[in-house]
């Protein structure tokens, strides 16, 4: 050996290990490299391939989710759209259908309206006939009873009575107009 091995006093030096155990050492570790790239690398590289595989395809449940949550948000807001609109044809609808039902409710109040006032005009024409005729007959009445007194003879006689009365009345009637 040489001389740095050795120490001063002639025996080698305990921290400089021998030859030997360098080369079993270098043997044993590139053994040990050997069956660590045989046996462990590839189960890393697999747990690592399947660990990117799951997380990409979590991206991609993710993503599609995403999209059919999109799809369903625009379905939900054109049937919300769909349904306002319904129910804005239907309000109009509403409206149109109570305007007509108030013209036809102001259509049969002014036809009632009209039908009470023609009964009442009727009426008041029968009234004043019925009336007029009493006033005729108590005004033939007192006049008969009034010529009666004037001329001094009974005027008796319903057939001249009549035509008296007739006759006076006509005259009443000439000189009112």
């Amino acid at each position: 050996m040489s001389e740095s091995l050795m120490a001063a006093s002639g025996e080698p030096n305990p921290l400089i290990p021998h030859l030997s155990e360098i080369v079993l050492g270098a043997v044993v570790f590139l053994l040990l490299v050997a069956a660590i790239a045989k046996f462990v690398v590839p189960r890393f590289e697999k747990a690592y391939a399947d660990r990117t595989a799951a997380i990409e395809g979590g991206i991609a449940d993710a993503e599609q989710a995403q999209a059919e949550a999109k799809a369903a948000l625009e379905q939900y807001t054109a049937q919300l759209a769909d349904a306002r609109h319904e129910a804005a044809a239907i309000r109009e609808e509403a409206k149109e259908q109570g305007a007509q039902i108030v013209a036809e409710m102001r259509g049969q109040a002014q036809a009632e309206a009209e039908r009470i006032t023609s009964t009442a005009h009727a009426q008041i024409e029968a009234e004043r006939s019925q009336v007029l005729a009493q006033l005729k007959s108590e005004v033939g009445a007192l006049a008969t009873e009034l010529a009666e007194r004037i001329v001094g003879e009974s005027l008796a006689d319903d057939e001249r009575q009549k035509r008296t009365v007739a006759r006076f009345i006509d005259e009443l009637e000439g000189s009112a107009n």
